[in-house]
């Protein structure tokens, strides 16, 4: 009987120390997060690239690969670049797997926005002086003269990956959505490094994964009021979390002419031609990826607030947030419902 019940206490005090072990080893283990981040500058812009591990790493050399990636493909401002080339009338190009993507993306958004988001209006771009391009002076002739290059249905890819042009001087422009396809390709190299929760940044598009675990809340991103031009301040603050963010807006981007002092701001219409100057201050968008994002920002700067109003209660890919002036000069705000679900109350 006592050799059964001195069994039973070593029993016990043996399992007590198991699961004093026990206890020590999950506290021990519980996970380290490491916040890594990469700065620098890219097209033309900053980035501020940040992702959680469980320990430190650096993905320099593989950040840098995309950035050259797209140059290579998309750069309009390096002259041996696919399109680049492809604009100085260079047939011979093969366009690659980036071009081919972003150019079916163009034509959907294009589809979507009634034609307002047009790459083909590079031409116009660099008369206009917004491009790297040579500036030319504009009047109502000379804006019908070059309209002839204007149109994603004047451009095709043949089944041999070449483009082909129905007229030779029609000059593409991806600027207005490579910057955010950059971000969407950026993501995706994140993605296969296995990390779950990051916050890219390219001159202000975003996009973010997971969320910012150091905090336990989704990611935090600012959204700057377009009415403060010599500093920034956030108009709104917003959580985020596997979602991409976009912005555009005439307040930063624009040129006075030297001789008439006449503002002309970096949008253009590319139905009339000429510089979009509206009521409209800055559109914000959110979407699954950042170049789909990208494209409806700028096609909504080139139409009219309630033409870009009506699109966004017809369908439900993407959120919007759009400041703009009212009749009487006054700040006004909309939001989709998606978006305003998201707004940080102050």
């Amino acid at each position: 009987m006592s050799i059964t019940y001195k069994t039973h206490r070593i029993c016990f005090k043996l399992l007590l120390a198991l699961l004093a072990v026990f206890s020590i080893s999950s506290c021990s283990t519980d996970p380290v997060i490491v916040k890594n981040q990469n700065i620098g500058a890219a097209l033309g812009t900053s980035y501020s690239l940040i992702y959680l591990s469980n320990k430190e790493l650096d993905y320099q050399k593989e950040i840098d690969s995309v950035f050259t990636a797209v140059n290579k493909s998309l750069s309009t401002y390096i002259p041996d670049s696919d399109i680049s080339r492809i604009n100085m009338g260079d047939t011979t190009v093969v366009v690659d797997a980036m071009f081919k993507e972003v150019f079916k993306l163009s034509k959907n958004i294009a589809q979507k926005t009634n034609g307002y988001f047009d790459p083909t209006v590079g031409t116009l771009v660099n008369a206009w002086g917004f491009g790297p391009g040579k500036q030319i002076e504009m009047d109502s002739v000379k804006v019908d003269s070059l309209m002839q290059y204007v149109g994603l249905d004047k451009v095709g890819i043949d089944q041999s990956d070449r483009i082909v042009k129905k007229n030779p001087n029609i000059y593409f422009d991806f600027n207005a959505i490579a910057k955010g396809y950059a971000i969407d390709r950026l993501g995706t190299m994140f993605d296969k490094k296995g990390i779950e929760d990051y916050l890219l940044e390219v001159g202000g598009e975003i996009v973010a994964k997971g969320k910012n675990k150091l905090k336990a809340k989704p990611w935090l991103v600012a959204i700057d009021d377009p009415q403060m031009q010599s500093e920034r301040k956030a108009k709104k603050r917003i959580y985020i979390t596997d979602r991409a963010l976009a912005s555009s807006g005439n307040y930063r981007h624009f040129r006075v002419d030297s001789i008439t002092g006449k503002k002309h701001v970096h949008t253009v219409n590319p139905k009339t031609g000429f510089t979009k100057n509206s009521n409209v201050l800055g559109v914000t968008i959110l979407a699954d990826n950042c170049a789909v994002a990208d494209g409806y920002a700028t096609a909504f700067m080139a139409m009219d607030l309630d033409e870009s109003i009506q699109i966004l209660l017809n369908q439900k890919a993407v959120d919007a947030y759009i400041i703009y002036l009212d009749q009487n000069g006054e700040t006004k705000e909309f939001m989709t419902n998606g978006f305003e679900t998201l707004v940080v109350s102050e």
